[in-house]
């Protein structure tokens, strides 16, 4: 990996990503003082410990805070080699990337100047890594069975979509992953308190455990995120949205 000169950094606080409030909460610290808020602040980034392991998914607006701590430096992913950034070459990057790629990236428009949002940072002085494990929620549920019915396989908005007890609770169901699926509100209706072979009813797929984060394999399938993929292992690792 080519690597450019950076300056020397005190010791890095690793609280950012293990959950303290060492970070300002988003919108306390932009990458100029008159960065204004658009919806390039809102796309996600890659977070790396220092071992380059993927420990989180954050908004550019939470990395952009982090860069301008200097607690953290931009992985850019280029002809299947990896060089990192400071904020301020990240900068000078961003007016030629504007120029010549101004589509392969989300933009942030400052007074001064458009920074492309990184895909990939890389925390300085972290070594941690997250818990395993994905956390059982409805938009998990959700992003897990792709929006889809389990029962009649129709697409919904998540606004017509609820979640199903297969087993129901009043016959001693569990909220597992393996017992609850997305089901719309006439499915739903139509099985009420029974099983699936009660109500004559099937799954189209059988519920499981996710092994990574399902919202990140919603993302893996978009071309803007592939650069992550060098980084997750589907063997050990889930990453916490924040």
């Amino acid at each position: 990996m080519s690597r450019t000169p950076r300056r020397s950094r005190e010791p890095v606080d690793p609280s950012p990503v293990s959950g303290g409030p060492a970070v300002p909460p988003d919108g306390g610290c932009e990458p100029t003082a008159a960065a204004t808020l658009n919806a390039g602040l809102e796309a996600k980034v890659l977070v790396l410990n220092r071992a380059f392991a993927a420990v989180r998914v954050v908004s550019a607006r939470r990395a952009f805070v982090l860069l301008a701590r200097d607690v953290a430096e931009v992985i850019d992913p280029t002809d299947g080699a990896y060089t990192n950034y400071d904020l301020s070459s990240w900068t000078e990057l961003s007016e030629l990337r504007k120029a010549f790629e101004p589509d392969a990236h989300d933009w942030v428009r400052t007074v001064r100047i458009d920074l492309a949002v990184p895909k990939i940072i890389r925390l300085i002085g972290y070594d941690k890594l997250p818990d395993q494990g994905v956390k059982l929620n409805r938009r998990n549920l959700f992003a897990r069975d792709r929006n889809r019915c389990q029962y009649c396989g129709n697409l919904f908005p998540t606004s017509e979509l609820s979640i199903d007890h297969v087993v129901p609770r009043s016959q001693g169901g569990p909220d597992t992953w393996e017992n609850l699926v997305c089901a719309c509100v006439r499915c739903n209706s139509r099985k009420g308190g029974r099983t699936p072979d009660q109500a004559r009813m099937r799954l189209i797929t059988t519920p499981r455990r996710p092994r990574r984060n399902p919202l990140i394999s919603v993302r893996l399938g978009n071309e803007k995120y592939r650069s992550w993929k060098a980084f997750l292992d589907e063997a050990y690792w889930s990453v916490e949205l924040k």
